[in-house]
């Protein structure tokens, strides 16, 4: 379970990154004026960075086994997971509320950045995240540490 959980991490946060690519290209802030984004720059860049560092904290658990790094990733997992599940929501309604725009070098209709993601890859971010935390929690608690 160690290496899938790291391994699921991993891919995880490639998803995530391809995300947030995604979106720093769409955004505009002269643009934001006409589709302002639903998704405020403070959570995802802490959703970004405490993902990355729960993975740091992660693969130092699994090196030294110590018990406080599995916690201490635990809860920096608990406040990704609440933080990705705030800008799920509003995904979902800034996808609900906008309609296909069509492809962003010909469009001419001002949407949030956001709109542009493609839904496989939410949904395969997401699922993998919730893997990942199983997984996570299943080596903790699952081995007796």
């Amino acid at each position: 379970m160690d290496l899938a959980s790291l391994v699921s991490w991993v891919v995880t946060i490639l998803a995530g990154l391809l995300l947030l690519v995604i979106w720093i290209m769409e955004y505009d802030r002269d643009y934001q004026r006409a589709a302002a984004t639903r998704l405020p720059i403070p959570v995802i860049g802490t959703h970004a960075f405490l993902g990355m560092s729960g993975l740091v904290l992660w693969g130092s658990y699994l090196l030294v086994d110590e018990d406080r790094l599995a916690w201490a990733t635990i809860v920096v997992l608990g406040t990704v997971a609440t933080l990705g599940l705030i800008m799920a929501w509003r995904w979902i309604g800034v996808y609900r509320t906008y309609g296909n725009p069509g492809p962003s070098m010909t469009s001419t209709v001002a949407v949030p950045p956001e709109r542009r993601f493609p839904v496989p890859l939410v949904l395969g971010h997401g699922l993998l995240a919730v893997t990942t935390l199983g997984l996570v929690l299943f080596t903790v608690f699952g081995t007796g540490s």
